[in-house]
């Protein structure tokens, strides 16, 4: 089936809008956002993410129970489909994220995650995960809401892959809410948009290019129920994981057993 795509005209205004509010936000953070308390840069962050959807001509819809504007010892967790996810969130719950050490070096856009508090994990060596661990369990601790992708790379949005368990003892630590997120990109008429998914290898510009194609985005934001580290049954990491996998799929309407599809096996591009 053939899909209505965007005019060149739409496109190049959008880039342009783009890139202006992506130029405000890197002033706003290169001369106060640090200065801000914590509840002055979440409003800071949730508008700018607002409008970043809306130049790209997306729009979210919500289910499920918002935990709230920037819940205290809270780790999302979420499947990973596309560099939208991290804009999609924040529009709605604002979190610092832990993301794979190489976007650290990207330019401009590891600057700024680096400065928005971003946490950077070397996912080769698994002795990095203790100390992340160690950092994000004292952010949740202190108040902070974090976010992972615990599928440590991104998929098609047609199956799930599985968890990863390292990040979850973070929430062990910190005796926290791990609150599950489905995400679910898709056309107007539900269809699923596949050209959200940052696959295959393709490059961030190309994704992009994608994206500003599709006329208009629904994003599909799903709050499964959430999970009290440490409680009956969530007293491992395992288990803990499992649990929150277990949500992720019921909100995307995936039973959990399903095997993902192979074209939903990709190379990892972001997160952690």
């Amino acid at each position: 089936m053939t899909h209505a795509t965007t005019s060149l005209l739409t496109r190049s205004g959008r880039v342009i809008r783009l890139l202006a509010h992506l130029a405000v936000g890197i002033f706003i953070v290169a001369t106060r956002y640090s200065r801000l308390a914590q509840a002055e840069r979440a409003v800071v962050t949730r508008r700018w993410a607002q409008q970043a959807l809306k130049i790209l001509g997306a729009s979210v819809k919500v289910q499920g129970v918002n935990p709230g504007f920037y819940p205290p010892n809270t780790l999302l967790v979420a499947n990973h489909v596309s560099w939208l996810d991290i804009i999609a969130l924040n529009s709605c719950t604002v979190s610092r994220f832990v993301a794979k050490r190489e976007i650290r070096q990207w330019p401009v856009i590891g600057w700024l995650a680096h400065v928005a508090g971003t946490l950077f994990i070397d996912r080769a060596n698994r002795r990095d995960a203790s100390r992340v661990n160690q950092i994000l369990a004292d952010a949740l601790h202190k108040g902070g809401c974090m976010a992972v992708f615990p599928e440590s790379t991104t998929s098609d949005g047609r199956g799930l892959l599985p968890f990863k368990a390292s990040l979850f003892e973070a929430a062990l630590l910190a005796g926290g809410i791990v609150q599950p997120v489905s995400l679910r990109y898709q056309r107007p008429d539900g269809s699923l948009l596949l050209e959200a998914a940052y696959i295959d290898d393709i490059s961030l510009l190309q994704s992009m290019r994608k994206v500003l194609s599709v006329p208009q985005i629904e994003i599909e934001i799903c709050y499964g129920k959430p999970l009290r580290a440490g409680d009956g049954g969530l007293d491992n990491r395992f288990l803990l994981a499992e649990e929150a996998r277990r949500e992720v799929a019921r909100g995307l309407g995936l039973p959990l057993d399903a095997p993902p599809p192979q074209e939903a096996a990709p190379t990892a591009h972001t997160g952690a």
